[in-house]
């Protein structure tokens, strides 16, 4: 292998799923993080490193970052669901917890949790990716430093993607401009100045290098197979690029850093790549009467695992129906769609949905984050790990999730009702994806916002405006009704109207109305009936179903 084919770049999954779209809490500064690493291996306390226990987090977050328990658990459980946990695991823990009966019950459960300390302190520190700076508000830019920057980005490419989670410049120059600081937060306290810098001799452990891998993996060669950053700074021929010493059995601090700027270079397999070389895919058609062609592209056929893209933009006046392949673990965005109805019926790692407007989005078990925000007037209809909201303005929310919705800054009339539909592969969909009907807290939402706090931000369904959603498509699978069934509440309003509607055909039968009557009767029933179709905005989705009718069981496609 030639070893100077080494190519490194920085994750795209850590920042889509891991990062949340808010600014950090001021005490998530590298100032405070570098405190509490050396806190947690200096101090002869359990649980703590080198796994850091719920108990141990909970401890030092809420006694000496003064964070609430609830925002505390919430970084702790994003960062955990990020780890590769099989789907049964899954299962295992959200039965674990809708056994529980009291919160202290589910306190004990969640300190049995731990997470690796030293790539959790990592996590922490790459939530400044959506800090807010006076010079950033002002100037549109990071701090300027060059000379961290490899390879600066075509600014035409970059303004491609303004979304600072999915876009892979944004990534690799946040890991640039600030991978002094994060090797710094990974060394041994003895390593460390004492005003917390390194030195001239200071030493990387491997342990920090195998940490770093959560943000950095590579190749070489072009040789298609992906290492993680820890295996190719080990590997034999690199020692003395990277630095690595067989004696110290560690990396020169120096030498490790230069060797990282010196080959860190753009995500094969980010956004960017997925627009510019990704497949393109022929799913939605042009509207007569739109200037705006739909772009639709991935790079499932060449990315391996959780590196599998779908990226949607531009769908107007359409209905698009896939359960594909292509979209079975990937990270899905969709952007700019209008007056569409989009059904992705595949177990899905994450999506976001972008300044989307009078859409409804049907979408199959949503593994770790669905992320909506700048969308206007947008039902979506999902089973998630998490949803978070921001800048959303009268969307409804029909979700199954495990934990609390969460309602970021800007968001108006946010409607949060029961999920209210099925497939038939979705419950083995949500077997796939560890997602279990209980617990579900579609209705008990998080406002986490620092502009608004006031909880009547949103509201429920009220129960005599629910009615359930039927997915006009054939599929082969066993799945026959919505899983976990609906609250009372709801059921009971759906009972309701049959009876009502059962009462309603009695009485048109028990007056007994002539041939000509009935005949007259149906025609004033269709006209209403087609009059408030076209009200309600229904008479466009049925008609955008007429197409696809030949062969509806295109949707496997």
């Amino acid at each position: 292998m030639d070893q100077s084919g080494v190519l490194l770049w920085v994750k795209a999954e850590p920042f889509i799923v891991g990062a949340l779209q808010i600014p950090p809490p001021s005490k998530f500064s590298l100032h405070y993080l570098k405190k509490i690493a050396t806190y947690v291996r200096t101090r002869a306390i359990e649980r703590a490193y080198p796994r850091m226990y719920w108990s141990t987090w909970r401890h030092i977050a809420c006694g000496k970052l003064q964070l609430a328990k609830d925002v505390a658990w919430l970084y702790f459980e994003i960062f955990d669901s990020l780890s590769m946990r099989s789907p049964e695991e899954r299962l295992e823990w959200s039965e674990i917890l809708s056994n529980c009966i009291s919160e202290n019950e589910i306190e004990k459960q969640r300190n049995q949790v731990s997470v690796d300390t030293l790539q959790f302190l990592l996590f922490l520190y790459i939530q400044q990716l959506n800090r807010v700076s006076l010079r950033t508000s002002l100037i549109g830019e990071e701090w300027p430093s060059p000379r961290n920057r490899s390879q600066p980005p075509d600014p035409s490419e970059k303004s491609k993607c303004h979304h600072k989670n999915w876009n892979d410049y944004s990534h690799q120059a946040f890991v640039c401009d600030h991978l002094s600081d994060l090797l710094e937060l990974l060394l041994d306290p003895e390593q460390l100045s004492a005003s917390f810098h390194s030195t001239p001799s200071s030493s990387v452990s491997r342990e920090a290098v195998v940490a770093l891998s959560f943000l950095i993996e590579g190749t070489v060669s072009r040789a298609g197979r992906i290492y993680p950053l820890h295996e190719l700074a080990l590997w034999q021929p690199l020692h003395v690029d990277s630095g690595f010493s067989k004696i110290s059995k560690t990396f020169s601090f120096y030498k490790l850093e230069a060797w990282l700027r010196a080959h860190l270079t753009g995500n094969p397999y980010g956004t960017s790549a997925c627009f510019k070389s990704g497949k393109k895919l022929a799913w939605a058609h042009q509207v007569e009467g739109t200037t705006k062609r739909a772009k639709i592209a991935c790079n499932t056929h060449v990315a391996p695992g959780v590196h599998r893209m779908v990226v949607m933009s531009q769908v107007c006046k359409q209905t698009l129906a896939k359960s594909s392949d292509t979209l079975v673990g990937a990270h899905v965005r969709i952007h700019r769609c209008s007056e569409s109805f989009i059904y992705l019926l595949s177990p899905l790692r994450s999506v976001t949905i972008e300044k989307c407007r009078n859409s409804t989005f049907v979408l199959g078990p949503v593994e770790t984050v669905l992320h909506l925000h700048s969308c206007d007037s947008v039902k979506v209809i999902a089973v998630c790990h998490r949803l978070t909201i921001s800048s959303t303005t009268s969307c409804i929310f029909h979700v199954l999730t495990p934990v609390r919705p969460l309602i970021l800054s800007g968001n108006q009339s946010v409607t949060f009702a029961p999920f209210h539909t099925h497939y038939p592969m979705l419950e083995d969909h949500m077997a796939r994806t560890g997602l279990a009907t209980v617990p579900n807290y579609w209705d008990n939402p998080m406002v986490i916002c620092r502009d608004n706090s006031d909880s009547n931000v949103f509201q429920l369904l009220p129960p005599c405006d629910f009615y359930v959603f039927i997915i006009p498509f054939e599929m082969e699978g066993d799945t026959t009704e919505i899983p976990g069934g609906l609250p009372p509440a709801y059921q009971k309003a759906l009972n309701q109207r049959e009876e009502n509607i059962q009462i309603w055909q009695k009485t048109v039968k028990e007056a007994h109305l002539t041939k000509d009557q009935r005949k007259q009767f149906q025609v004033l029933v269709e006209n209403k009936f087609y009059e408030w179709l076209v009200n309600t905005g229904h008479r466009q989705q049925l008609d955008s179903l007429v197409p696809a009718a030949i062969g509806s069981k295109q949707a496997a496609g």
